[in-house]
C-alpha cells in the first residue's frame, strides 16, 4: 500500500518526469560509449514497418518524427489552452514568445556566422538557432513550484514558436525537394479538422484519423512531421467554461502520463547516443566550437531578452505574470539546450562529413549541459530568494 502511494505521487510529480529524462540520459551516454554501444545503434537502425505505403523507417526515424509528433500535441493542447484561457489570453503576453523566439533564433544564428564565414562550416549557421523542447520543459519542471507557471508556458510557447521556425528553416535551406502534392493534402486534413471544430465535434475519434493522415502528409512533404502535432493540437475543441471539461482537456489529460514516462524518456535514449571520439575535446576550441557553444549559450540569452526589453519597452508585450527579469534570464539559458534539433540542424548542414558532424553534436551536447545546469540553478537560486522574502513578509 505503502508503496502504491509512493509510486502515485511519483507519477503525478512535475519533477518525476525530468528526472527520469536526465537518468535516460546518462543511461544512453553510458550504453553508447560501452561495449553495448553498436548493438544500441543497431537497433535504431532496425527498420520497421511496410513498404506499401511507403512506411518502411528506422525505429529512431518512429521515435523521433512518430511520437514527437504525440509530445507536441500535448505541447499543442497546453499552449492553446492558455491562449483560450489562462496565460496567454492576452495580445501582450502572447505575443512576447513570439518575439523572444526570433531573437532567439536570429542573435545564435549571427554569432554562429560571425565565427564560421567564409569557411567550410559557414553552412552550419542554423545549428545553434534551434531550442530543444523536449529537455528544456523537462528542466524547468524540475524546479516545481520555484519557477512560476507563466515562465513555463513562456518557455513552453517559445520552444515551440523557436522549432517551427527550425523547421521552416530547414524546409527553405537543408530540404533537397518539397513534395508540393503532399503539401496540398496536409492543407486539405487541416481544413478538415477546422470544419470539424466549426461544426463542434466533440469526440477525439473524428479528430485522431484526420490527424495520422495529416501526420503521414506531413511526412512526406519534406517537412518535419511533428509540426502534424502542432496543427492537430490547434483544431481540438475547447471552452472557457470552468464546469465543463471540454475535448481539449479531455485529450490532454490522457496524453500527460504515456508522454511523460513513457515518451519522452524513449526519445532521450535514443537521442543521446553520442559515442566520444579521439579529437572531439580539440574541436571545442576551434571557431566551430565557438560558434556553436556561444551560440547557444549566449546567443539564446541575449537575443531572448533584448528582444523582450525592446518590445515590452515599447508596451507591446508584458512579462509573465510573476515574473522577474533574473527569471527570463533563467529561461533564456533554458532556451539554449539545443540538442535534438541542433543535431538534425548539424547532420543536414555536413552531409557526408562524419567527423564534423561528430564534433558537431559532441559541441551541442557540452553546450546544452552547460545551459541546462546554469538556467536550472540560476532559477532555483531565485525561487529560493522568493520564497525567503515571502516568510520574512509573512
Amino acid at each position: 500500500m505503502l508503496i502504491t502511494t509512493y509510486f502515485r505521487k511519483f507519477l503525478h510529480s512535475s519533477q518525476s518526469s525530468g528526472f527520469l529524462l536526465i537518468l535516460c540520459v546518462l543511461i544512453s551516454l553510458f550504453v553508447a560509449n560501452s561495449s553495448l554501444g553498436v548493438a544500441f545503434q543497431n537497433l535504431l537502425d532496425t527498420k520497421i514497418g511496410t513498404d506499401i505505403f511507403q512506411l518502411n523507417y528506422s525505429l529512431s526515424v518512429w521515435i523521433n518524427d512518430g511520437l514527437m509528433a504525440i509530445f507536441f500535441l500535448l505541447v499543442g493542447l497546453e499552449i492553446k489552452r492558455e491562449i483560450v484561457e489562462g496565460e496567454l489570453s492576452t495580445f501582450k503576453s502572447a505575443s512576447l514568445p513570439i518575439i523572444a523566439a526570433v531573437g532567439g533564433m536570429v542573435v545564435p544564428g549571427l554569432i554562429y556566422y560571425f565565427f564560421n564565414k567564409g569557411t567550410e562550416y559557414a553552412d552550419g549557421w542554423a545549428i545553434p538557432m534551434a531550442t530543444d523542447i523536449a529537455f528544456s520543459l523537462a528542466i524547468i519542471s524540475m524546479l516545481g513550484k520555484r519557477a512560476p507557471l507563466s515562465l513555463k508556458i513562456f518557455l513552453a510557447a517559445l520552444a515551440i514558436v523557436d522549432d517551427l521556425g527550425a523547421i521552416m528553416v530547414i524546409a527553405i535551406f537543408y530540404t533537397d525537394q518539397l513534395h508540393w502534392d503532399y503539401l496540398g493534402l496536409s492543407a486539405l486534413m487541416v481544413v478538415i479538422l477546422i470544419l470539424l471544430n466549426v461544426f463542434k465535434f466533440k469526440k477525439h475519434i473524428f479528430y485522431i484519423i484526420p490527424g495520422l493522415f495529416l501526420w503521414y502528409f506531413m511526412h512526406h512533404s519534406g517537412i518535419h512531421a511533428t509540426i502534424a502535432g502542432v496543427l492537430l493540437a490547434f483544431t481540438v475543441p475547447t471552452n472557457v467554461s470552468v464546469t465543463e471539461i471540454s475535448p481539449l482537456e479531455k485529450m490532454e489529460q490522457k496524453l500527460h502520463l504515456p508522454v511523460n514516462f513513457l515518451i519522452m524518456p524513449i526519445f532521450a535514449l535514443s537521442n543521446t547516443n553520442i559515442t566520444f571520439k579521439e579529437g572531439m575535446v580539440d574541436g571545442l576550441f576551434t571557431n566551430f566550437g565557438y560558434g556553436i557553444i556561444f551560440g547557444l549559450v549566449f546567443g539564446k540569452i541575449i537575443g531572448i531578452n533584448l528582444f523582450s526589453w525592446i518590445f515590452i519597452k515599447l508596451k507591446i508585450s508584458d512579462l509573465p505574470d510573476k515574473s522577474s527579469w533574473s527569471q527570463m534570464l533563467g529561461a533564456g539559458l533554458l532556451a539554449g539546450i539545443g540538442f535534438t534539433m541542433s543535431i538534425f540542424i548539424a547532420l543536414l548542414s555536413f552531409k557526408g562529413h562524419a567527423e564534423i558532424q561528430d564534433e558537431a553534436k559532441f559541441a551541442i551536447l557540452v553546450a546544452s549541459i552547460i545551459s541546462g545546469i546554469a538556467g536550472f540553478t540560476l532559477l532555483k537560486y531565485i525561487g529560493k530568494k522568493k520564497e525567503v522574502l515571502a516568510e520574512l513578509e509573512d
